[in-house]
């Protein structure tokens, strides 16, 4: 900085003005340094503003799956809420890998960035109250916390489980199976007891068959379809749930498009989050919509409460409800 000053004749101050408030600096004068910091190379340290200011203009958002269009959703809903007040978002995605998990934890601990988004599929208590311990906040995404541990943004799962079997039943379907995998997945486990309650209220004449799929890939939604392809017609379901829509095209594939099995004449299939290739399938997917962008949104929101609120602050829930999108897989 003190050779940009040199160059342009001003003083130190007046550079940090230009980077900082530029509005303080007089138009002539903010392209003289300009020019001094573009004909020098001038790029500054923002590590060394962060060990003064104790953290950077930056938000860390770690995520489990960015191949999820729900997950990208999140980061352009959060990257549109942190430039609105002056922030970057710097995005880590995880694999659903827990140890990487960990280490994009740390990492953006140690570049002291003003907070952590996070959006995990797992437990991640410890992961957690570690960086906290450090004065970095976290909000938590699509999964709750344990009580008291950070604030968080929430689809009801349990509702978009419900919401799936409930139209399926409503449209005279009665025969319903349940395609899940990772039990051991919050949002997962939340969207089986919805399902399991809409079935329960709809009585004896609606029956329901769970099918582990192992995964959550589309690999593994085309052997469950390849499988009920098999299937004698009188031991076919008539209406699937399908825990994602990567699953559920797949199957969707396997059934209408290779065995001939006509979608939803014969069996009407349903998804869990209406990602973006939902519509595209071939044949179009009813799907329950999950409002990813929004959630990134209320995360920022809650994030930069806790930074102004300091030792004030108290932890809040943010529950978003989801809702359902009706396609040609599972029309009215």
């Amino acid at each position: 900085m003190q050779d940009v000053a040199d160059a342009a004749g001003v003083s130190v101050g007046t550079v940090s003005n230009v980077l900082n408030h530029p509005a303080k600096v007089s138009p002539a004068t903010a392209e003289r340094v300009r020019e001094a910091i573009g004909r020098l190379g001038f790029v500054r340290n923002d590590a060394a503003r962060s060990l003064v200011s104790g953290s950077t203009k930056s938000i860390g958002m770690v995520l489990a799956d960015i191949e999820n269009s729900l997950f990208i959703d999140m980061a352009h809903g959060a990257q549109d809420a942190a430039r609105a007040i002056g922030q970057n978002l710097l995005l880590a995605n995880t694999a659903c890998d827990m140890r990487l998990q960990d280490d994009y934890l740390d990492l953006f601990d140690e570049s002291r960035v003003t907070g952590v988004l996070l959006a995990p599929m797992e437990d991640s208590t410890a992961g957690i109250a570690r960086i906290r311990s450090h004065g970095r906040q976290v909000v938590l995404l699509n999964y709750a916390p344990r009580p008291g541990t950070c604030c968080s943004v929430l689809v009801n799962n349990e509702h978009v489980g419900y919401l799936a079997a409930r139209h399926l039943i409503d449209t005279g379907r009665t025969r319903l199976a349940y395609v899940v995998a990772h039990d051991d997945y919050q949002p997962v486990r939340d969207r089986r007891r919805g399902v399991r309650a809409a079935v329960e209220e709809a009585g004896p004449g609606v029956t329901l068959e769970e099918i582990d799929s192992v995964g959550l890939t589309t690999s593994h939604g085309h052997v469950v379809g390849a499988e009920l392809a098999r299937r004698a017609p009188e031991e076919l379901p008539d209406g699937l749930l399908v825990v994602t829509d990567e699953l559920a095209n797949a199957i969707i594939h396997e059934l209408h498009t290779v065995a001939g099995i006509r979608v939803p004449d014969q069996v009407a299939v349903v998804g869990c989050e209406n990602n973006r290739a939902a519509g595209a399938a071939a044949v179009p997917l009813t799907a329950v919509d999950m409002p990813g962008r929004m959630m990134g949104q209320e995360a920022i929101r809650l994030l930069m409460d806790e930074v102004a609120s300091g030792k004030q602050h108290r932890h809040a829930t943010v529950v978003l409800e989801p809702e359902l999108i009706v396609r040609s897989s599972a029309p009215n």
